[in-house]
This record gives structure tokens, C-alpha cells and sequence, in this order.
């Protein structure tokens, strides 16, 4: 990877922000930098889609001309195919850097595309950072959580610039660890929507109300908090002895629970099923 040349403190509120894709996260980003009196430079492929961006001025005519005018650019768009095209297509951000740059590419692709695109910057001397970003839907808040991978000095040297749109930057590691991080992340999310679904059949047909299935939930872990537990309990290195005679047993006795009543109902609950079977490896004791 590059060395990116690390910008003088004096310059860190000079550093010129440019955001490319001004959807929710893309949008929520350049007005965040707005309202920290870092004006982004911006594209879109819909011009008007700054029209309703509060202090976001007018798009571009191209990524390359965002470059041009930019130190620190970040790419929210779709997908692999439009990131390509953002970067190093005609009139893409290659064609602008006449000067140190770095990419800070927040869309959630394969790690195999970061890692190409990462070794295209590095051959054209450009910095490039994966940023895997979460809460979308608070962009315009300055409340994503940025999830980065790449060197410490390119890190370093666009942080003035993450800060002014993210409420927390964690660094993850070398280039690809902040995409693995969030494809982990999202692998909970959306495993757990899969398991809640599960749970949603056995309440439904055991005649429970799911609102009140939810405040259960809630009124019991507000925080969400059981969700991490094990990891937690992993983290901590809890012995193996202590987790099979503390957990085990019990996860045995509620995973069988559920089983019988999905007999009960007629269910099919094949990821519970999944959970009884791989109930060691889940806990570390294989």
C-alpha cells in the first residue's frame, strides 16, 4: 500500500472533502460535512439529487472534476460495477488526481473488489481506504459508525475529514478489514431477522400477540444486549469448562423446548434445528 503523505496539523481544516453518490448514506455524509463547515465538493449521476441536501452545493459535472478539487473522497455508491466506473472509468476520479488523494469507498462490496480496487490506487499513487459504514438511515446526523481498513498513515491523514461525518471510526486493520467487518456485522443482522422469523412463526401460531412478544423482548434487554453475550463471554476467555456447564445446559434445554412446541404447532423450524445440531461449535467447544 501506499505511504499517503501524512497533511500538517495546520492543514487538517484544509483538507477538501468530496462525496460521489448522493443517496441516503452518500447524501447524509455531504450534508454532515456541511453542517461541520466542510463543504463537499459532490457528484451524483441525478443532479438534482442535491437539491434537497441542506448547504450541499450543486453537483459536478464528473468525478473526475471532484478529484480535481478534492483531497478526501468518499464513493457511496451501489455496487463493484459502479465503483469501478467512479474510480478509474473515463472521467473517473483517476483522471483528477493531479495531486495527493485519497479514496474512502463506503459501499459494501465483495472483499476480493476492495482488494483489486485498493492495488489499482496503489499503482496510480492514490490512497484508498475500505470504509463499511452502519446506520444509514442517521447519515445526515453525523451518527454512522465508520468500519475502516487500510494503513495507519492514510488513516491518519483523512481522519479530520471521517470525523466531521462519523460518530465513531474504528479502524479495523490492513485494507479489506473494514469490508469484513461489516459484511460480519450485517451477517448478524440479517441471521438474526432469519431466527426472529422463526420465532415469529411459534408465537403466531401459538396464538401470541406480537406486540407483546416485543415488549417482552424489549422490556427485558432494552439494549440488545444479549445479542452479543457470547461473543462477550468469548472475548473474556471463559473457560471452556465453564461455558458447557453454565451455557450448554441450558441452551440444550430451551433449543429442545422449542422443538417440541414446533411439533406441537406443525412447524418447520429449520434454523432452530441447525442450532441444536451445531449447538458446540456456536459455543466455542469444538
Amino acid at each position: 500500500m501506499v505511504k499517503h503523505i501524512e497533511t500538517p496539523k495546520s492543514r487538517h481544516d484544509e483538507l477538501r472533502a468530496g462525496v460521489i453518490g448522493l443517496g441516503m448514506i452518500g447524501g447524509g455524509v455531504a450534508v454532515s460535512l456541511s453542517k461541520n463547515n466542510r463543504i463537499p465538493n459532490v457528484y451524483d449521476v441525478f443532479p438534482e439529487a442535491a437539491d434537497k441536501l441542506k448547504g450541499v452545493p450543486k453537483p459536478l459535472a464528473s468525478p473526475a472534476e471532484v478529484a480535481k478539487v478534492s483531497d478526501v473522497v468518499m464513493v457511496a455508491v451501489v455496487n463493484a460495477e459502479q465503483a469501478r466506473q467512479v474510480i478509474y472509468g473515463e472521467n473517473g476520479l483517476f483522471d483528477g488526481a493531479d495531486h495527493p488523494l485519497t479514496i474512502v469507498l463506503l459501499s459494501t462490496i465483495s472483499h476480493g473488489d476492495v482488494l483489486d480496487l485498493a492495488q489499482r490506487c496503489a499503482k496510480r499513487g492514490i490512497g484508498f481506504l475500505d470504509c463499511g459504514v452502519t446506520r444509514g438511515d442517521k447519515a445526515a446526523e453525523q451518527g454512522l459508525v465508520a468500519i475502516l481498513g487500510g494503513d495507519q498513515d492514510t488513516v491518519n491523514s483523512a481522519m479530520p475529514v471521517l470525523n466531521d461525518w462519523a460518530k465513531e471510526v474504528v479502524h479495523c486493520g490492513p485494507i479489506g478489514a473494514g469490508m469484513a467487518a461489516k459484511i460480519a456485522r450485517n451477517l448478524i443482522t440479517f441471521g438474526t431477522w432469519s431466527i426472529v422469523a422463526e420465532a415469529e412463526a411459534i408465537a403466531t401460531a401459538a396464538g401470541i400477540n406480537l406486540k407483546k412478544l416485543v415488549d417482552i423482548i424489549e422490556g427485558a434487554d432494552p439494549q440488545g444486549e444479549t445479542l452479543l453475550t457470547l461473543l462477550k463471554i468469548k472475548i473474556a476467555g471463559t473457560p471452556k469448562e465453564i461455558i458447557q456447564q453454565q451455557i450448554q445446559r441450558y441452551m440444550e434445554k430451551d433449543l429442545s423446548a422449542a422443538g417440541e412446541l414446533a411439533s406441537e404447532l406443525a412447524l418447520n423450524l429449520p434454523l432452530r434445528d441447525v442450532a441444536e445440531a451445531r449447538m458446540r461449535f456456536t459455543l466455542g467447544l469444538e
